[in-house]
Order: structure tokens, then C-alpha cells, then sequence
């Protein structure tokens, strides 16, 4: 494969390749467009029908959220199977592109419910197929030891938060300036649209051969044997869907709900099962995966209060906060621009940190027990505005949802590059591609149980709810900082 450095001109981006800012802005718009959609989404769904919503209950609303972002992760698995099986990184993002693109438009008419989960579909497909592969191109930008290749993903990875943090502002404007949600969908979809022009022109004039190549092209023997397991996966969800069904008594969003949720414990559990089995795995490396497991469940805890942040902090936003700053009313959808600003603001002085204190920096691990314990005390936090109010029903000031924000994504500079980085190192050599994806499924997992836990959140149990997941993270960061080292043990050697 060729691996283009600088173009003819001999031109950079910011001293790296050119093709990465074809990529750079790709990600950009893609990440606009996905955050645009989500800051309004969850309003969309359970405004009232002649307010121009969906007219969902609030707590189908954030279930339905929670399983979009659990089938979004789990699509990744099959964007990263058609890429080195079937169309190669490059085209596998074009078509992923054009189904984003298909599913924002879909959402910018008014077609009610059918609308919603039609794009949902082309969405989840379309982000598994796009966001995986971009990171892939990426990779193949340099050359093996090229000492430029981690300043170039963290260049890259500033495009996918800035494009987060810029799209909320504007599509939540837009919607509010018409009054209409579908207008703030239509301009997600003029954001995807732009990504997609902005790949194909300057693509095939900066990425040259990057991407191209299918890594491990299906052979003819192998695509009957890929129809019959797509054709049993298929019917193992179906018959999770009849089984619960059967149980419910009907078939209902709840059956949806509930399949989604079994599918994103099962799906893990199998990818860990065939691993630690497998002959492939030797002694030290199943030693290493079982100490991986228990990261594994910790990052599941951590993602699952992480990514409330679109659900029961977005119904925060709505109900429980004064919107009034001045002169000025927010729109409660601007909060989801917070994640992405603080990930700008802390990423570089995170990266100083580690480096300043080089060997005295805790173990894999303990930082894990950091991130959760962060990720706990931002939502213990969020008890005090109506412990102090004496009541969930008083507006209370934005800088709750600020310090929560805050400190929650102080616990995803703990975890969530490191676990990136053990995932890496941890992984059996047979199933290293494999792992990643699996790690990318702690996320899938945590939004499968948010799909029932944050049904059960309202006015009434605001307290209680924050209180039990936030004592309960904090109580398990405890448990895991002092059981690192029986952990750093199994890892024989890593760290």
C-alpha cells in the first residue's frame, strides 16, 4: 500500500499529511451531524404531538436514546467486518456517509414515528460503517514510525469534539428560530452532506491509495458460510424478540427495548467466551484477559452515567434548570455542547499531566478507579439542587449541570484513552482487532441497561436515582483502587 506523506506541492497540514484534513473535516461534519440530531432528539420524542413532537413519554423517550447509542456502538463491529472483508476502508466510509446523510434527511420531514426509527436505522448503519474506518485511514497516512502518527490522532480527534461542540449551538437555534424540530434535523443533514463533499474532492487529491485496499477480501468458499451465519444471527435476535414478546405478553417498543438490551450483554459475553477458549490464547495472555474483564465492567459503570448526558441530564436541562442567563434564554439543548468542550480544554493537560509525572502516575487500573470515581461524584452532585431546594419541581442554576458536566469528563481523561491503550497491550495477538472492537462494546453494554435504568427516572425519584448510581460508582472505584494490585498480577507485566 502506498502511504502518501505530503502531496506533490510538497504542502502540509499543520506539518502532517494533507490527507488529514480531508479526514480532519470528514469527521468534522459527521460529528456535527450526530450531535446536532442528539441535542434535540430526546425533546422531539416527548414533546406533544400538537407541539410538534412525537408525543412519547419521557421515559420511552430516554430509552429509545439509550438504544440508539447501544446499536450505534454495536454497528462498528459490522463497519469494520465490511472493510476488510468486502469494500476497504475508503469506500466503506463513502457508503456509511451516504446513509447518515439518508437517515438526517428522512428525520427533516415530518413522517411521525415511522420517520424516526427509519433513520435511526440508516443512522446506526451508516455510523458503524463511517466512524471506525475514518481512525483506519488515518493510521495509514504515515509511514511505520513515523514519529508525527500520534500528533495526527490527536489533531484528528480535535475535529470530531469541535464539530461536536459547534452543533448543538446552531441546530438548536435553527429549530428554535423556526419552531420546528425538523428544521434542526435538516440541518444535520446539511452538515453530513458536506462532510461527504468535502471527502470525495479532496480525497482523490490527498489520500491517494490510503484506505483502498481490502486487507482480507472474502474468498468464494467463505461467502456461503457468511450467508448462514448472517441468516442465524438474524434469527437468534428474532427469537430473543419472540422470547421476550412471549414473556410481555405482546409485541411492543418494549420488546425492542428490552431485545436490545439482552443483545448488548450477550454480544460481549460471547467475544469473551471464544478468547479465554480458545487454543489460540496462551496461558500469560488469558491471565491478562482476565484481568481486562474486570476494566471491562468498570468502563461499562463509567459509560453508563457518562452517557445520561443525552438522556436524564438533557431532561435536567428541560425541567429543573433556570434557562434565563440575562437577557438571553438557553436553549436546553446548548448543554450537550459541554462533553466536548471540556474534552478540548482538558485532552492537552491531561496528556502534560502523565507525562510531567512520567513513572510516579498510577497504575492502569487505578486511574480506572479514577474515571469511575469522577464519573460517581458528578452525579452525587446532582442530589444537592433538590436536597438543598427541599423539592425536584424549583429551577435551579445552570452551574449544576456545568460542575456535573466537569467533573465526569475529568473521569473520561482517566479511563478513556488509557483504556484505549490497555485494550492494545491486554488483547491475545490472535484477537487483537477483535479486543478493540470489544472495548468500543463497554459503551454498546452501558447504554443496553440505560434503556431500563433511565425509565425510572422523574421529578419523584430524581434524588434517590442520582444518589444510587453515584454512591454505587463511587463505592466500586473504592473496591477496584484497592484491588489493583491483585489485578496488576494477572497482567502480567503490563501496565
Amino acid at each position: 500500500m502506498v502511504r502518501p506523506i505530503q502531496d506533490s506541492s510538497g504542502k502540509t497540514f499543520f506539518g502532517h499529511p494533507r490527507g488529514l484534513a480531508t479526514l480532519f473535516f470528514t469527521e468534522f461534519w459527521e460529528r456535527f451531524s450526530y450531535y446536532g440530531m442528539r441535542a434535540i432528539l430526546i425533546f422531539y420524542m416527548y414533546t406533544a404531538v400538537v407541539d410538534g413532537g412525537l408525543g412519547f413519554s419521557q421515559a420511552t423517550a430516554t430509552a429509545i436514546m439509550s438504544i440508539y447509542g447501544s446499536l450505534v456502538y454495536m454497528s462498528g463491529v459490522i463497519g469494520g467486518w465490511t472493510a476488510d472483508r468486502i469494500l476497504g476502508p475508503r469506500r466503506t466510509i463513502f457508503y456509511g456517509g451516504i446513509l447518515i446523510m439518508v437517515g438526517h434527511i428522512a428525520l427533516s420531514f415530518p413522517g411521525g414515528a415511522t420517520a424516526l426509527f427509519v433513520s435511526m436505522f440508516f443512522i446506526i448503519i451508516g455510523t458503524g460503517f463511517l466512524k471506525p474506518n475514518v481512525s483506519n485511514v488515518v493510521g495509514d497516512l504515515y509511514p511505520k514510525g513515523d514519529q508525527r502518527r500520534d500528533a495526527g490522532f490527536s489533531i484528528f480527534y480535535m475535529g470530531i469534539n469541535l464539530g461536536a461542540f459547534i452543533a448543538p449551538f446552531i441546530v438548536t437555534q435553527v429549530s428554535d428560530s423556526a419552531s420546528s424540530y425538523h428544521a434542526g434535523f435538516g440541518v444535520a443533514a446539511v452538515g453530513m452532506a458536506l462532510g461527504l463533499i468535502v471527502y470525495v474532492i479532496t480525497g482523490k487529491m490527498y489520500l491517494r491509495d490510503a484506505g483502498k485496499t481490502v486487507p482480507n477480501p472474502l474468498k468464494s468458499s467463505e461467502k456461503k458460510k457468511m450467508t448462514g451465519l448472517s441468516l442465524g444471527i438474524l434469527a437468534g435476535i428474532v427469537l430473543i424478540g419472540a422470547i421476550v414478546a412471549w414473556l410481555q405478553g405482546e409485541f411492543s417498543l418494549q420488546t425492542v427495548i428490552m431485545t436490545v438490551t439482552i443483545m448488548g450483554v450477550i454480544i460481549p459475553l460471547i467475544y469473551f467466551t471464544v478468547m479465554m477458549t480458545s487454543k489460540k490464547t496462551t496461558k500469560e495472555e488469558r491471565s491478562r484477559l482476565t484481568a481486562y474483564i474486570p476494566l471491562f465492567l468498570i468502563s461499562v459503570m463509567f459509560w453508563m452515567i457518562e452517557e445520561q448526558g443525552s438522556t436524564t441530564l438533557a431532561l435536567f436541562a428541560a425541567n429543573r434548570t433556570d434557562l434565563s442567563v440575562g437577557s438571553f434564554e438557553l436553549s436546553p439543548g446548548v448543554f450537550q455542547s459541554l462533553n466536548p468542550m471540556f474534552i478540548i480544554i482538558l485532552s492537552p493537560i491531561f496528556a502534560w499531566i502523565w507525562t510531567k509525572i512520567g513513572k510516579r502516575q498510577p497504575g492502569t487500573p487505578r486511574k480506572f478507579a479514577l474515571g469511575l470515581f469522577f464519573a460517581g461524584l458528578s452525579f452525587v452532585i446532582m442530589m444537592l439542587p433538590g436536597i438543598l431546594a427541599g423539592n425536584t419541581t424549583t429551577a435551579v442554576s445552570p452551574m449544576w449541570l456545568v460542575m456535573s458536566f466537569f467533573i465526569c469528563i475529568v473521569g473520561e481523561m482517566c479511563l478513556s484513552p488509557v483504556g484505549l491503550s490497555a485494550t492494545t497491550k491486554l488483547a491475545p495477538a490472535a484477537f487483537a482487532s477483535q479486543t478493540m472492537s470489544v472495548w468500543f462494546l463497554s459503551d454498546s453494554m452501558a447504554q443496553a441497561f440505560n434503556a431500563q435504568t433511565t425509565q425510572f427516572f422523574n421529578a419523584k425519584t430524581e434524588i434517590l436515582y442520582f444518589g444510587i448510581f453515584g454512591f454505587g460508582a463511587v463505592a466500586f472505584a473504592i473496591l477496584l483502587f484497592f484491588c489493583a494490585p491483585l489485578l496488576k498480577k494477572y497482567m502480567r507485566g503490563v501496565d
